[in-house]
C-alpha cells in the first residue's frame, strides 16, 4: 500500500506529481505535522507544570534559537564567519531540531528574500499581509521546494544535504531524548516532580512553537514595527524586544544594511547574544574570521538623527 504522505512528511526531496494544486495553495496534507505541533502543546493539561520542566523549555529553546540565529541565518545564509566542518554540522543538526526544515533550504529561502526584500518576488513580505509573511508562505505548495540555486556552496557538503533531505528525524530524536531524560528523573530524582511526556511536551511542542512564532517575527513584526536607523531599500525596522527574545536578530534594518556582518547589534546598548556567544567561541577557536560592518557603509546609509 502506498502512503504518499509519509513521503511528504519524511523526504523534503519528494515531489508529488499533482498539477491540479495551485502553487500558492496551502499543502494541508504536507503541514499536517506543522498543526499537530501546535496541538500537542494542549498535553499541558495532562502533563502538568513543574520548575524542571519550565527550566528544560528554556534551555532547549536558547539552544535552538542560537543554532538558528547564529549558524542557520548568519552562518549558512550569509557565511559571516568561518567554522570547521565538524561544528557545522554540530549545528546544521542541532538547528534542525527547531523544527525550521533543514540548513539548505533555510539559507535558499533567506539569500531569496535579501535579494528581493519587499518587493513582489519577497516569498515573505509583509505587503501580502501580516499573517501571509509570518506563516503562511512557508505553508504553500511552491516554497517547499529548495531554490538550489542559491545554495551551491552549502550542498558541496553530503551531511548538509542528509540533514536538510530528513531534517524531521533530528527533532524525533530530540523529543526522544527528552522523554528517556524526563522517565530517568522520574525514578531518580522523583524530588523534581516530572515525567518523561512532561520534559516532551514542555521541553520539545510548547518550547519548539515559542522559538517558530518569535523566529517567525523577524519577517513579520520586524518589517513593521520599530526604528529605521539606515536607509535600505526594504521596510526593515530595528525591534528591541525581538532582539531580546531572538538573540540579536531584532536589530533588522541594521542587518539589511550589512547583511554579511556577524554583529547585528551595532551599538553598546544593542544587546546582541548571538554575537557575544560567536565571540567567545572565537577566542576558543571554535569559529574565526568574523566578518564586522564596514564603518564607511555604515556612515553613507545612516538615516539622520536616528540613533
Amino acid at each position: 500500500m502506498k502512503l504518499p504522505f509519509l513521503n511528504k512528511w519524511l523526504d523534503n526531496q519528494y515531489n508529488e506529481a499533482d498539477s491540479t494544486q495551485h502553487p500558492d495553495a496551502i499543502d494541508w496534507l504536507r503541514i499536517v505535522p506543522f498543526i499537530g505541533l501546535h496541538l500537542a502543546c494542549f498535553g499541558v493539561i495532562w502533563v502538568g507544570v513543574s520548575g524542571t520542566a519550565v527550566l528544560v523549555c528554556a534551555i532547549t529553546y536558547l539552544v535552538r534559537m542560537f543554532a538558528i540565529t547564529a549558524f542557520y541565518h548568519r552562518f549558512f545564509s550569509h557565511k559571516s564567519f568561518k567554522t570547521s566542518r565538524w561544528v557545522q554540522a554540530t549545528f546544521a543538526i542541532i538547528g534542525a531540531m527547531a523544527t525550521q526544515r533543514g540548513p539548505i533550504w533555510w539559507a535558499a529561502h533567506h539569500r531569496h528574500h535579501h535579494v528581493h526584500a519587499d518587493s513582489e518576488q519577497d516569498p515573505h513580505t509583509p505587503q501580502d499581509g501580516f499573517w501571509h509573511s509570518h506563516i503562511k508562505w512557508f505553508l504553500m505548495k511552491k516554497n517547499f521546494n529548495t531554490r538550489s540555486e542559491y545554495t551551491k556552496d552549502l550542498q558541496q557538503y553530503p551531511e548538509l544535504r542528509f540533514i536538510d533531505r530528513y531534517d524531521i528525524i533530528f527533532p524525533v530524536f530530540l523529543a526522544t531524548g527528552l522523554y528517556f531524560l524526563g522517565e530517568s528523573l522520574a525514578a531518580n530524582q522523583p524530588q523534581l516532580n516530572t515525567t518523561g511526556w512532561q520534559l516532551v511536551i514542555w521541553g520539545y511542542f510548547i518550547s519548539t512553537v515559542l522559538l517558530s512564532h518569535v523566529t517567525y517575527c523577524i519577517n513579520s513584526l520586524a518589517h513593521l514595527f520599530g526604528f529605521r536607523s539606515y536607509e535600505t531599500r526594504d521596510d526593515s525596522r530595528n525591534n528591541p524586544l525581538l532582539a531580546l527574545f531572538t538573540l540579536g536578530e531584532g536589530w533588522h534594518n541594521n542587518h539589511h544594511c550589512c547583511p554579511g556582518s556577524v554583529r547585528q547589534g551595532f551599538t553598546w546598548w544593542q544587546l546582541d547574544i548571538s554575537f557575544l556567544i560567536l565571540l567567545v567561541m572565537s577566542k576558543v577557536g571554535l569559529v574565526w574570521d568574523l566578518k564586522y560592518p564596514n564603518p564607511q557603509v555604515l556612515k553613507n546609509k545612516r538615516i539622520r538623527g536616528q540613533a
